[in-house]
C-alpha cells in the first residue's frame, strides 16, 4: 500500500539521520616515505584529509587521533619475531639483518624506511580503534583511509603491506559478533585477510579483483576455504577493463546473497582505490561513482562497518574517491568543483571531484560475469546457517591450535576489559588556523 511506502521511506530517512560516523586520522601519517620512485604514498592520506576538511565533512563525523596499539596488540595475528624485526630494523642497521629482510620478504616491494614501525602502528591504530568504537556500539560506521593493507601475513610483509591492519580489526570485531565479513574491492586479491581466516567459518571474505598474471596471483574462483571455512571465501576473478555497469551487475547481487546468506554481525569494508580508471598499477575502467557505488550498497544493510582505504597510487584520483566515499557515508551530496585546499594544484587542469574513466575496452563479457555469479551463488548455497568453531580474538574463547595466539595484552590480562576509548578528538585548531599564526599543541 501507499501507506506502508511512506511509512518505509521514513524509516530508511530516521536511519539515515542517526547513522553514526567516526573517522580516525593521524596527521603524522603523510610523513613517511616508501622510497624515491616507490608507488605507494602515505601523502595520499593527508591530501585525502585535507579535501575532507575543506569539503566540510568533518563536521558530521566525530573525528579521532587513534591510540597506538602496542606490540602485544599485533600479536594477535603476526608473530613475535617478525614484530620485533620491524620494531628494530631501521636503514642504518639492514646490513646486520640480512637473513632477516629475506626470510620476513622486507627490502624490495616492502622497503627499510625511517620510522616504519611507527608507520604500521599509526594506519593499524585506527582500524583496531575503529573496531573497538563499533564493538561498544558507539558508532554505526568507522572510516580509517590510512588502513587496508591486505596483503600482509602472520610473518611476511607483501604488496606495500608490513601489518594486517584488516585481520587485526576482524579479531577485535569477533569478540563481539559471531560472525563477520570482510569485503575488498581493491584490484588486487585480498590474500592475506582470506589466508588468515581461510579455516574458520565466522569470518566469510569477499573479494573482486584483476586475475591471470598479477599480483598477489590468487583469487581463483575455485578457491573457496578449508576445513571448516570450507566455502567461506568467495573469490571473484575479473578482466582488464572492468566497468561501473559490470561492476555493479556482479557487486549487489553476489554481496546480497552473501547478506542473506552469511548474516554477518560486521562488516569491514576494503577500497583499495587502484580498481579506478587512471590507476598507475590498475588495469580497471571504474569511475568514481561505480567504486563508490559498492560502498553505498554495503551502507544499505545497516550493519556496523569498518571502511578501510586499501591501494591507490595515481595520487591526484585517490583523495578524490576517499573524499567522496566519505561523503556516500555521510549521505551527503558535496560539489563536483573541488574547494580550495592545501594541494589544489595537483587536482588540474580540471580542478574537479569526478574523473572521465578512458575508452579502454573491457574484457570482461557479460557470459563470462554471469558465470561466474552462477559458480559464487552454488558455493553460497552450500554455507551452513550456522556458525561452529570459535577462534582467537585476544579474548578468551577457545581455539583451533593451529590458530593459537600469544595470550597477552597491552594493559591487562582480560583484553575486553582493556580501556581503548582513550582516542583523543581532533582539536578544532587541526580545522582553522589559530589567530595568533602559532600551531596548537594537540597531542
Amino acid at each position: 500500500s501507499r501507506s506502508g511506502a511512506r511509512e518505509t521511506i521514513a524509516m530508511s530517512a530516521v536511519v539515515e539521520s542517526k547513522r553514526r560516523v567516526s573517522y580516525f586520522y593521524d596527521a603524522e601519517i603523510g610523513n613517511y616515505h616508501y622510497g624515491q620512485g616507490h608507488p605507494m604514498k602515505p601523502h595520499r592520506v593527508r591530501m585525502t584529509h585535507n579535501l575532507v576538511v575543506n569539503y566540510g565533512l568533518y563536521r558530521q563525523m566525530e573525528v579521532f587521533r587513534p591510540k597506538p596499539v602496542s606490540k602485544d596488540q599485533m600479536t594477535r595475528f603476526h608473530s613475535d619475531d617478525y614484530i620485533n624485526f620491524l620494531r628494530v630494523i631501521n636503514p642504518d642497521n639492514m646490513s646486520e639483518y640480512f637473513k632477516h629482510l629475506q626470510r620476513f620478504n622486507v627490502g624490495e616491494d616492502c622497503p627499510v624506511f625511517d620510522g616504519l614501525f611507527e608507520f604500521c602502528q599509526l594506519y593499524t591504530s585506527g582500524s583496531i580503534g575503529g573496531a573497538v568504537r563499533l564493538n561498544k556500539e558507539q558508532s554505526d560506521i568507522v572510516i580509517n583511509w590510512a588502513g587496508g593493507l591486505h596483503h600482509a601475513k602472520k610473518s611476511e610483509a607483501s604488496g606495500f603491506c608490513y601489518i594486517n591492519d584488516c585481520v587485526l580489526a576482524i579479531l577485535e570485531l569477533l569478540k563481539h559478533h559471531q560472525r563477520v565479513l570482510y569485503i575488498d574491492i581493491d584490484i588486487h586479491h585480498g590474500d592475506g585477510v582470506e589466508e588468515a581466516f581461510y579455516t574458520t567459518n565466522r569470518v566469510m571474505t569477499a573479494s573482486f579483483h584483476k586475475f591471470g598474471e598479477y599480483f598477489p596471483g590468487t583469487g581463483d574462483v575455485q578457491d573457496v576455504g578449508a576445513n571448516e571455512g570450507k566455502n567461506y571465501a568467495i573469490n571473484f576473478p575479473l578482466h582488464d577493463g572492468m566497468d561501473d555497469d559490470s561492476f555493479k551487475s556482479i557487486f549487489r547481487p553476489v554481496i546480497g546473497k552473501i547478506m542473506e546468506t552469511f548474516s554477518p554481525g560486521a562488516v569491514v569494508l576494503q577500497c583499495g582505490a587502484d580498481s579506478l580508471s587512471g590507476d598507475r598499477l590498475g588495469c580497471f575502467n571504474l569511475s568514481l561513482r561505480g567504486h563508490a557505488d559498492c560502498v553505498e550498497f554495503v551502507k544499505t544493510f545497516n550493519v556496523p562497518t569498518l571502511v578501510l582505504g586499501g591501494g591507490g597510487y595515481t595520487l591526484r584520483n585517490v583523495p578524490r574517491c576517499w573524499t567522496y566515499e566519505t561523503a556516500v557515508l555521510l549521505g551527503v551530496d558535496i560539489k563536483d568543483a573541488l574547494p580550495y585546499n592545501d594541494y589544489f594544484e595537483y587536482y588540474g587542469p580540471d580542478y574537479r571531484l569526478h574523473m572521465p574513466v578512458s575508452n579502454m575496452e573491457n574484457l570482461n563479457t557479460k557470459e563470462y560475469l554471469e558465470n561466474v555469479k552462477v559458480q559464487l551463488f552454488d558455493i553460497l548455497k552450500q554455507v551452513e546457517p550456522v556458525p561452529g568453531v570459535q577462534i582467537q580474538t585476544g579474548s578468551s574463547m577457545q581455539t583451533p591450535a593451529d590458530l593459537e595466539l600469544p595470550d597477552k595484552d597491552d594493559e591487562s590480562q582480560n583484553p575486553d576489559e582493556r580501556n581503548m576509548d582513550t582516542e583523543k578528538k581532533e582539536h578544532p585548531a587541526e580545522f582553522y588556523p589559530a589567530e595568533t599564526g602559532d600551531k596548537m599543541d594537540v597531542s
